[in-house]
């Protein structure tokens, strides 16, 4: 079995690398391969979107920047149905709409919006930066050996506001409802980091790695 790792120069790969490789030590998930290349995508068995900054920034990257390569991830993740996991800004764009700085057509594979945190609490700074209690609202087999209260890293300012509450996985608290693990078919997405959040984020990247939907 082979996960690929998309790499379209948003983040740096190394630590999610890392943990993927670790992850798939343990529970024999086979290969891990960090590439930008189409034909890699199109042949793994599994795909990781990865992506740190600014959404319309991250959008162009993978969609203008490197030909093929989000036409080969939409290959492999709707229409060959392969498990699919963005990450960060990676699963926001699986969204409709992201509204960071313009308005910014994404995926539309889960219905909905990405959208300003606006705490209720005035205390409360955004970014939403550090470690949160997860919020388990619907269960799903990545969440295997994971519960409520457990802890997650996050480092954001905008969210995703799904328009279908089934499709809305977890949230955490953060002066209101803020999504955290958005799902639909063989598609999921964490808004978290798995490879920052210690002894959760493993056992999701574990579950993911042997989850055969």
């Amino acid at each position: 079995m082979l996960t690929v790792l998309v790499d379209y120069d948003s983040g740096n790969l190394h630590s999610a690398e890392k943990a993927f490789q670790r992850m798939a030590l343990e529970v024999d998930g086979g290969d891990i391969l960090v590439s930008s290349e189409p034909e890699d995508v199109l042949r793994a068995d599994r795909i990781v979107l990865p992506g740190d900054g600014a959404f319309p920034a991250c959008r162009n990257a993978l969609m203008q920047d490197r030909a093929g390569l989000y036409e080969a991830i939409v290959q492999a993740a709707t229409k060959d149905a392969k498990p699919f996991f963005g990450i960060c800004v990676g699963m926001q764009m699986m969204a409709s709409m992201g509204h960071e700085y313009l308005d910014t057509p994404g995926f539309d594979w889960i219905a909905g919006n990405i959208t300003k945190i606006t705490p209720s609490d005035p205390k409360l700074k955004v970014p939403h930066m550090g470690w949160n209690d997860l919020q388990i609202d619907n269960d799903h087999p990545v969440f295997a050996g994971i519960a409520t209260g457990d802890h997650a890293y996050f480092v954001h300012s905008y969210q995703f506001d799904v328009t279908n509450a089934r499709h809305r996985l977890a949230h955490v608290d953060y002066g209101g409802a803020v999504t955290a693990v958005v799902a639909r078919d063989t598609m999921i997405g964490t808004q978290f980091h798995p490879e920052k959040s210690q002894s959760t984020g493993l056992r999701l990247i574990a579950n993911f790695l042997k989850w055969a939907p």
